[in-house]
């Protein structure tokens, strides 16, 4: 199922599959969400959660049971109940249930999505709560694709991203298996900029911590255009794309927590997390997005 809100500039389809927003058109009808071709790569904006990145081994462990765990959590994998859509709000939630607990991850939540538009804005916000009797340990982040180039007179040399300020990011290594090996790098120093290229992703993503910057967001350099995304309050900031040439999107992701690395136990209680809460405890983050196309 999907619901569709809109305003004066911005038409925003999101599916109960994943609560994922799969459409984002501006005044002109342009589509600006990536649309997902499944031969480069088949999802739009998926949720993280309840971790981000890959598990050691792909498993983890509670309670002396292994449980097996694919990339990113599976939030993005099951359907989501519709509770809101009217004016220009848009309300999912996904609640734990029997076998959710038995096969997937033991610990009651309730993970509530809502989307707002604020004139060319799209705010995404998350909420996680504890609905059992045992600390709920997590992670959470965000996974949006934009389309590139903006239109056909552009090629991926117009773009690049860009900060508020001049930055120096620590690049968490991931290599070569998605997992933290321990080891971080210095890539970009004092730069404002990242230029976009074909090869930019040739060897995955840069995960980037440390970031002083508010915005992070993707210009067309020759126009002004852009999608920017408000990164502050943000531990985690990645960018990506699919390996494929041209370029046909680019991914900016803020994250609340980091991939598995190779050293992490496998109890998930001995993991680190984006928040621990007690039960009947809630926790909340925001992306906000600004389309000015």
């Amino acid at each position: 199922m999907q619901a569709t809100i809109r305003n004066e500039y911005l038409t925003l389809t999101v599916d109960t599959h994943g609560a994922e927003a799969v459409s984002l058109k501006n005044a002109a009808g342009e589509e600006m969400l990536w649309q997902a071709d499944p031969a480069v790569w088949a999802r739009h904006a998926p949720i993280l959660f309840p971790w981000t990145g890959k598990l050691p081994g792909g498993t983890f462990a509670h309670d002396g049971k292994t449980y097996k765990g694919g990339q990113h959590g599976f939030a993005r994998d099951l359907e989501h109940t519709l509770l809101h859509a009217e004016d220009d709000v848009i309300r999912m939630q996904l609640q734990s249930d029997e076998t959710i607990e038995a096969e997937r991850f033991p610990f009651p939540f309730l993970l509530t999505s809502t989307f707002r538009l604020e004139g060319k804005t799209v705010h995404h916000t998350l909420t996680v709560t504890n609905t059992g009797k045992e600390e709920l340990r997590f992670g959470i982040g965000y996974h949006p694709a934009f389309k590139i180039p903006f239109d056909d007179k552009h090629i991926t040399e117009d773009y690049e991203f860009r900060f508020d300020q001049p930055e120096s990011p620590m690049v968490l290594d991931c290599q070569p298996h998605g997992l933290l090996n321990g080891k971080c790098r210095y890539v970009w120093k004092n730069q404002q900029t990242i230029p976009l290229t074909d090869d930019l992703f040739a060897n995955d993503s840069f995960c980037m911590a440390g970031l002083r910057t508010r915005t992070l967001g993707i210009y067309e350099k020759d126009t002004g255009r852009c999608v920017v995304c408000d990164v502050s309050g943000y531990p985690y900031s990645l960018i990506w794309s699919a390996p494929a040439k041209p370029v046909r999107f680019v991914c900016i992701e803020p994250w609340q927590s980091l991939p598995g690395a190779e050293t992490d136990p496998q109890e998930w209680t001995e993991r680190a997390a984006a928040a621990v809460l007690a039960p009947g405890r809630s926790w909340s983050t925001t992306l906000s997005t600004t389309f000015d196309r």
